[in-house]
Formats: C-alpha cells, sequence, structure tokens
C-alpha cells in the first residue's frame, strides 16, 4: 500500500480499511510532534479515511523536516538524504534507525503501536525510506502547500 493510500488520499476507496501497525508508527513518526501527548494516534489508526484531513500538509512537512534533521545530528544525513533525493535509496538497519530516533520517540511508538520494539524498528527500516521518497518526489522536502496538495490529489 502506497503511503498516498495510507494518508486518505483515496477515501472512498478505501471504505474505511483499518491500518496495520507499522503504518500507524510511519505517520506518527512523521507527524510525531502533532500526535505526541495528545493520545489520537490509535484513535486515527482504525481507519485510513480522513487522516490526510487530520494531519494536513503542516504536520506532515514539519515532521519530514524534524526526522531528516534528526538523521543529519546522528550522522545518518547521506541515508535520509537518498531517500530525498531522486536516486536510488540506500537502506538503514535497526539499530542505525533505533540510534537516529532515540528512546523516547521509540517508546511512544511502541506504545501507540502495540508493536514490539524489535519488530517495529525492522519494520520502519524497511519502510520508512519509500515513505519518505513518496513525501519528496521533487528531491527536496517539500512546503505545507505541497503536501496538502499531493494529499488531495486523485489517484
Amino acid at each position: 500500500m502506497a503511503l498516498i493510500d495510507v494518508l486518505g488520499s483515496r477515501r472512498g476507496r478505501r471504505g474505511g480499511s483499518a491500518m496495520s501497525p507499522v503504518q500507524m508508527a510511519v505517520l506518527g513518526l512523521l507527524a510525531y510532534r502533532t500526535f505526541k501527548g495528545k493520545g489520537r494516534l490509535a484513535g486515527v489508526g482504525g481507519t485510513a479515511g480522513g487522516l490526510g484531513g487530520l494531519l494536513g500538509g503542516g504536520a506532515l512537512s514539519g515532521g519530514l523536516k524534524d526526522l531528516i534533521d534528526r538523521f543529519r545530528q546522528t550522522g545518518q544525513e547521506q541515508k535520509a538524504q537518498s531517500w530525498v533525493s531522486t536516486g536510488t535509496n540506500q537502506s538503514i538497519e535497526p539499530h542505525e534507525l533505533e540510534q537516529v530516533l532515540g528512546e523516547e520517540r521509540i517508546n511512544w511508538l511502541v506504545e501507540e503501536t502495540g508493536m514490539a520494539r524489535d519488530q517495529l524498528l525492522a519494520k520502519l527500516s524497511g519502510e520508512l525510506p519509500a515513505a519518505v521518497d513518496e513525501l519528496t518526489p521533487d528531491g527536496r522536502l517539500p512546503s505545507d502547500d505541497e503536501v496538502t496538495q499531493r494529499l488531495n490529489e486523485p489517484h
């Protein structure tokens, strides 16, 4: 399932289908500041429809910038930049992602998704590169308006 599907651009087709825990984790990670402390991630995890409206472009683009900054601060900028650029995505190992995300984010995601820590990191390390790549089709971080526009495009 493409990230755009998860974010609600195919609301009518999705028919309220439940999101997987890893999809919730990717969204939660990208919109961490929006969800942290509000107890809303699990509440929106039941359906794919409406997530685009709930998150909006600002939450996702700001969260994406924050995430890339964390990669920069922990020496993993080259990997994250490969996901943003138009070239081949470099992979990231679960232990590398663990260093980037830090204890607070990981513990929050484990609590919100109900996934085991090792499983969460393994799934995120596999799905995060493609999610970031999909949100940055022009090889750069998008503006709030660009993310909102992508969320509203019919697919």
